[in-house]
Formats: structure tokens, C-alpha cells, sequence
């Protein structure tokens, strides 16, 4: 049974019960756009334990808010009983709540075009908050009072970024005004609220939209005060003509395709943050030098995605990225050898677009990125690292006591087969008695 078909299920069987039960929030949006919603949340004047009662198989994840998680037909359904929020003492869940009725619970929610209901049986939408002519305005507003919803969850000011821009649409004047006024109270939410309101606005492909949204409201320069310092950051105009880092690191993004994995997006972000602290102007060469900024710049990634609470397997990645993105440019003086090894890291392909869009916002030239795209086309064929000619093993049947001088001999052993002058086992054993007698 597909997600909308079990949800209605639910909200049919509550209502045959003798309560209201209607599809709730974003999914209502979407199926008013068009879209297929990622999930069905269903509100209802059911109690929780009256939902307990009609369902066998619930979890209470959050029964003092009146929330229960329905397990039907293979899948998990969010079930709340219709409520009014009292004062929210942590800018994010209120301190009590009242069981109430849909016209209270749609006025406690966040933006019009998320407070709508959809009966489901009866195929009706409710719309107590002017939702329907928000969408068809394509408008974001605010329910009721704007500086009152963002008081009550300060993650809203990002969540309000991300559905203007996921949806194209324009954000009301009054609601803009109070996400300026208020940017610097998204201090008061979780890092890890933070971290995710972030990831979904730059892995979707309007992350243009959004980022401009994020600058304009100035929130950018509260969550990631490193970006808001590439501004009035001056390159030399022969490398990047189109002008200051921040502009260059904005023109990256809008190049990037729409798929872009989040990681990707976020290394064009912080790859060139560590200009601002390496920026000195060399009055004897009249011109502008970055010295070490990849590497500081990693530093910096580094910091800024554990302040955010990224995964380690994130900031690795990364962080890795913006370390090398200096290395592209000397690709064509590597040993094939060099090369190899460094076409065979993981995020390489991540990294040479990078590189691409890197190149293509500035001066244009892509003469590295090409000579790349014709050399993994040409080391297609076989494994960029293969399995080696020799191992430990092999040292110590030769009467090599193990240790740390293994190491270099195998690595000097890859590079020659890398490299195509040693393609046997036999020939690199040879190779080894001779240039490493015991």
C-alpha cells in the first residue's frame, strides 16, 4: 500500500471511530502543488491514548504534546491531537500545551502554506489561515502575528529561507522585516537544527536563491560569519576578473548542476575562506597574494563543520577538498605515478568539479580540468591503484625482518608499477635485490 493510501486509512478508521483526523501541514502543500509529499502527518481531535486504543502498534514520541507514532501497513505515521502552544520558554517547544480544536491548531503553526488540512475521505481541504491564496500568490507569510512565530521557534527564520527558495516564492514584507530584525536570535537554536536547516537549503537547486536569501536576511553572517567575511576581500583582477571573493564564491554555486551533493556545495563555500586572514598586497610586485590559504583554509573548514556538528565522514570530505583544490593547478607536471594516486582518492570527482566551477566563475581557462577528463579516459581500462607486485610478505620471505623501512620500499615499488617500468611480481623481487640488498 503506497504512503497516501495508508495515511487515509488511518485518518478513516479514526474518523469512523467518532473523531476528526485530516492530513496536516506539508503534505497538504504538496498535494495542492502537485507534488508528492514525503510524508503524511495526520492531526486529529483524538486524545493520545484514544489513538493508542484504535491503533495496536504505536510509539508515544511525544505524548505531552500529543504526539503518537502510528505503525500501519509497513510505515510510521505521525498522529497529534489538534492543540494551542502556551509560552515557548526555549525558542523552541512551547512550556505546556491545550488540546483544541483545528482552528486553534492551525493558528499556532508556522507559514500559511504549511496550516492547511486535507480530509482525506471526504476529499476536502480545510483552510482556516489564507493558505490556498498564499500558494496560488506564491507568497511566504507567516501565520498571524511574524515576530510571535519566530519567537516561539527561532529555527524558523532558516525554515522560511528554505521554503522561499525550495518553492520560488517571495517572502511578505512584514515577515521578511521581522526575520532582518530577529536573524541574530538563531544563536538560541541547536547546532544541529541549524546544521540541517543548512544542509537541505544548499543540496536543493535552488541554493542560489537561498544563499542570496540568507545574505540579504542576515543570517548568513550569524551562522557562518567566514563567508560574510569573503566580502570586499580583492583578488587580482587578472586571476579573477568577475571581482571579490564573495562574489566569486556566490558565481561558483550558480554553476554548479542541480544534483550537487550537499558536500560538494559546502566546499565551494569554504574553499576560499582562508583568503581573508592570508590576503597581503606585495606593493614591490603591485599585486595581491593568498599564500597558504588552502591550508589554512582547511583549518578553518575543519572548525567551522564541527561548530556545526557535522559528521566526521563530512568534514573529512571537506575539509579534504578545500586542502587540495590549490593541487589542480599542477596536474600536468605530476609523474603518472602522483597523478594516479591522486585520481584515485575518493572525493576526486567531487573535487575536480570544484575545480571546474572553480575555474569557469574566474579566468575561465580549463586546460587542467580537460587534461584530467582525457587522462581518466585514458587509465579507464585498469584500476587507477592495483593490487600490488609485492607485500610484507614477500619482504620477509626474502629474510626482511619487519618494520617501519617495509614502508618506503613498498611505496617506491607502486610507484614503478604505477609508473609501467615494473608490471611482475618477479620483476619487482628482482628490483628489490637489487637496489635493497639485505
Amino acid at each position: 500500500m503506497d504512503p497516501k493510501s495508508a495515511a487515509t486509512d488511518i485518518a478513516r478508521r479514526m474518523q469512523e471511530a467518532g473523531h476528526t483526523a485530516y492530513f496536516a501541514g506539508g503534505c497538504v502543500r504538496d498535494e495542492l502543488l502537485g507534488l508528492d509529499p514525503h510524508d503524511y502527518d495526520i492531526a486529529t481531535s483524538a486524545k493520545p491514548a484514544e489513538v493508542q486504543k484504535l491503533f495496536p502498534h504505536t510509539q508515544a514520541v511525544g505524548a505531552h504534546f500529543g504526539v503518537i507514532l502510528v505503525m500501519e501497513h509497513g510505515r510510521a505515521f505521525e498522529v497529534a491531537t489538534f492543540r494551542s502552544d502556551h509560552e515557548y520558554i526555549d525558542g523552541r517547544r512551547p512550556e505546556m500545551v491545550t488540546f483544541s480544536t483545528p482552528e486553534e491548531d492551525a493558528a499556532r503553526r508556522d507559514f500559511t502554506i504549511n496550516g492547511m488540512f486535507h480530509d482525506p475521505v471526504a476529499d476536502k481541504f480545510i483552510d482556516f489561515v489564507g493558505g490556498r491564496e498564499d500558494l496560488a500568490s506564491q507568497t511566504l507569510r507567516a501565520i498571524g502575528d511574524p515576530v510571535a512565530r519566530f519567537r516561539e521557534d527561532k529555527l524558523r527564520l532558516l525554515r522560511a529561507v528554505r521554503f522561499a527558495a525550495r518553492f520560488g516564492y517571495q517572502i511578505d514584507p512584514a515577515t521578511w522585516d521581522a526575520i532582518k530584525a530577529h536573524a541574530a536570535d538563531i544563536h538560541a537554536v541547536s547546532a544541529e537544527r541549524i546544521r540541517e536547516e543548512l544542509v537541505k537549503i544548499l543540496a536543493h537547486p535552488t541554493r542560489v536563491r537561498g544563499f542570496d536569501l540568507l545574505d540579504q536576511s542576515g543570517l548568513l553572517k550569524e551562522i557562518l560569519p567566514e563567508i560574510e567575511k569573503l566580502k570586499g576581500c580583492e583578488q587580482p583582477a587578472q586571476f579573477h576578473p568577475e571581482g571579490d571573493v564573495f562574489v566569486h564564491t556566490r558565481a561558483m554555486l550558480e554553476l554548479l548542476p542541480p544534483e550537487a551533493p550537499v558536500t560538494l556545495a559546502l566546499a565551494v563555500l569554504f574553499h576560499d575562506i582562508g583568503k581573508p586572514p592570508t590576503f597581503r598586497y606585495h606593493a614591490d610586485e603591485d599585486r595581491i597574494r593568498f599564500s597558504g590559504h588552502d591550508r589554512v583554509g582547511a583549518s578553518m573548514t575543519e572548525k567551522l563543520m564541527e561548530r556545526l556538528r557535522f559528521s566526521r565522514q563530512d568534514i573529512d570530505r571537506v575539509t579534504e577538498a578545500v586542502r587540495q583544490h590549490m593541487v589542480f593547478k599542477d596536474v600536468q607536471n605530476m609523474r603518472t605515478a602522483k597523478l594516479k594516486r591522486f585520481m584515485a582518492r575518493d572525493a576526486f570527482d567531487e573535487e575536480l568539479e570544484l575545480h571546474r566551477v572553480d575555474c569557469q566563475s574566474s579566468h575561465g581557462a580549463l586546460d587542467n580540468y580537460d587534461f584530467l577528463k582525457t587522462k581518466a579516459e585514458e587509465f579507464a581500462n585498469e584500476p587507477l591503484i592495483p593490487p600490488p607486485l609485492v607485500t610484507g610478505h614477500d619482504l620477509m620471505a626474502l629474510g626482511w625482518k619487519p618494520g617501519p623501512h617495509f614502508g618506503p620500499i613498498l611505496e617506491a615499488v607502486q610507484t614503478a608499477q604505477l609508473e609501467g617500468t615494473l608490471t611482475t611480481t618477479e620483476g619487482a623481487i628482482a628490483w628489490i635485490k637489487a637496489n635493497h640488498p639485505l
